[in-house]
């Protein structure tokens, strides 16, 4: 177990508080509303995110057998979808970045409330009622409000009231969320360096096989819907790419444990290798489709 004492249970929230201000200030209501008039798109990408996801965590966990611990830290990673990197690495794809963004505030909004649920009964579930974890599930949903929904909420209405304020600190915000990610992975390698690298066979495979699929799942189905490439691109985004630093503020901040933990932690890492790929084919092998 990670010591209490560390800096981490502090870090972690205010670099979530800087992602997502990050997001809610690059919402343009503009682009929110073009967005809104498809609302079987955007529903198509909620439910992907937020019962597909977890449902292919629980089949890839089947799969390779894993441990309990390590079984919770990654549906507690399924369960924390989007983020301020999926809409980065939306653009750099050439996909849609209004919907990514779009989908990464509502599940900001449906987070606080769905993710202490369901983490509660994921935890029950592989852990047993008699497990020594006690996961406070009123207080969670107390903080992940005041880190993800507040500065969403906040950055919207500042991207509103004040855009060019907003197009001038959207550097500084992202590099002051750097260097917030930065401290946390150091902090973590630091306290749990020799647990964390034991645990590198375990994880590999069953967080590439997980990443490989949801983005599958996210490309077929916007390719089963009629869907455009750019759709089609951003959908497998928002379902494969997660909220790593999320996951890390329950299982390292909240539940301080080193193996679920490290399941964010190493997906945080694995999770650029397919990105890398795609944001290649958009941009050079897939020439041809990438205005589609």
């Amino acid at each position: 177990m990670m010591s209490a004492t560390s800096l981490i249970p502090v870090i972690l929230p205010l670099a979530l508080f800087c992602i997502m201000l990050g997001v809610g200030m690059s919402v343009e209501l503009h682009a929110f509303r073009q967005t809104l008039q498809q609302p079987r798109l955007l529903l198509t990408g909620v439910l992907l995110q937020l019962i597909g996801l977890p449902i292919l965590g629980g089949l890839v966990i089947w799969l390779f057998q894993l441990p309990p611990l390590l079984a919770c830290g990654l549906m507690i990673l399924t369960l924390a979808p989007g983020g301020a990197t999926s809409n980065m690495i939306t653009y750099l794809a050439r996909g849609d970045t209004a919907l990514s963004i779009c989908l990464t505030a509502m599940a900001g909004i449906i987070t606080p409330i769905s993710l202490p649920l369901f983490s509660a009964m994921a935890i029950d579930f592989w852990l047993g009622d008699g497990s020594d974890f006690d996961f406070p599930v009123l207080q969670t949903m107390a903080k992940l409000a005041l880190v993800s929904l507040l500065p969403a909420l906040l950055g919207s209405a500042l991207r509103h009231f004040y855009p060019d304020f907003c197009l001038r600190s959207a550097f500084a915000v992202k590099l002051i969320t750097v260097l917030f990610m930065v401290l946390v992975v150091v902090g973590l390698v630091k306290q749990n360096g020799q647990q964390l690298l034991g645990l590198i066979p375990d994880l590999l495979w069953v967080l590439l096989s997980l990443l490989v699929l949801a983005m599958l799942l996210g490309w077929l189905i916007a390719k089963c819907q009629g869907r455009s490439q750019q759709s089609a691109v951003t959908l497998s985004i928002e379902v494969g790419i997660q909220n790593a630093a999320i996951a890390l503020l329950l299982t390292a901040g909240i539940l301080q444990n080193t193996e679920m933990a490290a399941v964010a932690l190493f997906y945080g890492v694995l999770m650029n290798l397919p990105a890398l790929l795609l944001i290649i084919w958009r941009n050079r092998l897939g020439l041809r489709w990438a205005s589609a």
